[in-house]
């Protein structure tokens, strides 16, 4: 299981968060706090993560801006389903719940990956994967898991806030 540690931890400079198997740093995470992009070491690659078009991307730090390796784009709101091409390899992702923040991504039916959290005050994303996705693969899709959990976050920060709002409250 992957776990993406605190900002700053495990030897990693201030910003940088790593990204822990079994407590050892396998690859490193520096997301934007404010837009919905990230750069990612995994070994002695640097990827590029950001949203273009709608779509969360993913391409080596050395290819222009337009490429693509992975990607996903939703395929419905409402469901919370998504279409990911992980370099050729074809995956759907759907909430494991209608109540929380959790995925499962799929290849032909079968689960191959899972999201979770690390619980507590502050939660981390955690994601559960066969070594048989590439260790690439699964950084990006725990850099997801981080995007559409700040995403949830926000929501619910503007419904609690426009439930206040409409009763009154400031």
């Amino acid at each position: 299981m992957l776990e993406l540690g605190k900002a700053g931890s495990a030897g990693c400079e201030a910003g940088v968060r790593p990204v822990l198997r079994d407590g050892a740093v396998v690859a490193t995470l520096r997301a934007s706090n404010w837009k919905e992009a990230a750069t990612a070491v995994v070994g002695d690659r640097a990827w590029v993560f950001a949203k273009r078009s709608g779509e969360l991307t993913a391409r080596w730090a050395s290819e222009p801006e337009d490429a693509a390796r992975l990607r996903a784009r939703r395929t419905s709101w409402w469901r919370g389903t998504w279409a990911l091409d992980l370099a050729g390899t074809p995956l759907a992702a759907e909430r494991s719940s209608w109540w929380g923040s959790r995925y499962r991504f799929l290849s032909g039916g079968r689960v191959v990956a899972e999201t979770g959290s690390t619980g507590g005050w502050s939660p981390r994303p955690t994601l559960d994967a066969g070594d048989d996705l590439p260790l690439d693969s699964r950084v990006f899709l725990l850099w997801i898991a981080l995007v559409l959990g700040r995403r949830d976050q926000a929501a619910s920060t503007a419904a609690v806030a426009g439930g206040a709002a409409a009763a009154g409250g400031s």
